[in-house]
């Protein structure tokens, strides 16, 4: 009897092991399966305006300001993976991006990051300049984080502007769509699975008991998502009105 008892409880232990691994391999990977439709559009349009690239300043941001909070406080692994995995997704996004901007262009005059013009921020003509401004802003992230690494106050600020900024992650979208009256060329696909995925990972937030800076930023983002779904729908009733 007591063979078989130790017998469930093995059988217990490894379900549960295989599906927090399962979780885990979901929260690594789940984060960049909204941008495959949107990646999709834009290559099957050939347009990029209706996606906003500023959705990709805002990841690469919260993202390496994550794997320096992971360095001063070290949460679970899964997270930083994560973050990595992101930061090259949206590099991916940006390529692509300049790539088709390029092509539609017809003024031949270029915006780098050189030009030091505010009015072209993350509008740069070339790849390479979204590269270097990401590389200049790790290593101040860096030589900060050197400076501060024992000061708790700065690693837990340093989590709180993650999260802040990842919170935000839909908001450039949001005020896109709502610039351009419209949601064309904005992938619905990837709107919902943003959602899915926001909900997905605040309830793992709060199940692994993740700092409260997490489910709090997950928590934003959902509201944010059902925002721009309700921009969809308001636009589209539009677009209905005007040309049905």
């Amino acid at each position: 009897m007591d063979a078989e008892v130790v017998l469930q409880e093995e059988d217990m232990e490894g379900s549960w092991t295989l599906l927090s691994w399962l979780a885990s391999c979901v929260m690594v990977f789940g984060g960049v399966l909204p941008y495959v439709p949107q990646y999709q559009e834009i290559t099957r349009s050939s347009n990029s305006e209706g996606f906003s690239t500023r959705v990709c300043l805002v990841l690469l941001i919260a993202n390496i300001l994550r794997i320096f909070f992971w360095i001063g406080k070290q949460f679970e692994l899964t997270l930083l993976l994560q973050s990595v995995v992101m930061i090259l997704t949206m590099f991916a996004m940006l390529h692509l991006c300049c790539a088709v901007q390029n092509t539609n262009r017809v003024s031949t005059k270029q915006h780098r990051l050189a030009d030091l013009n505010i009015h072209y921020f993350w509008k740069w003509t070339a790849f390479e300049d979204y590269l270097l401004f990401c590389f200049g802003f790790t290593v101040l992230c860096a030589v900060v984080t050197l400076l501060l690494l024992d000061s708790p106050v700065f690693v837990e600020t340093l989590g709180s502007l993650a999260v802040m900024f990842e919170a935000m992650l839909g908001l450039p979208q949001l005020l896109q769509n709502f610039h351009n009256r419209s949601t064309k060329g904005m992938s619905v696909k990837m709107v919902l699975l943003w959602m899915a995925g926001d909900v997905f990972k605040t309830a793992y937030f709060v199940m692994n008991d993740s700092p409260a800076q997490f489910w709090v930023c997950g928590s934003v983002q959902i509201l944010i998502d059902v925002a721009i779904l309700l921009q969809v729908l308001f636009y589209n009733r539009d677009t209905r009105v005007k040309f049905g």
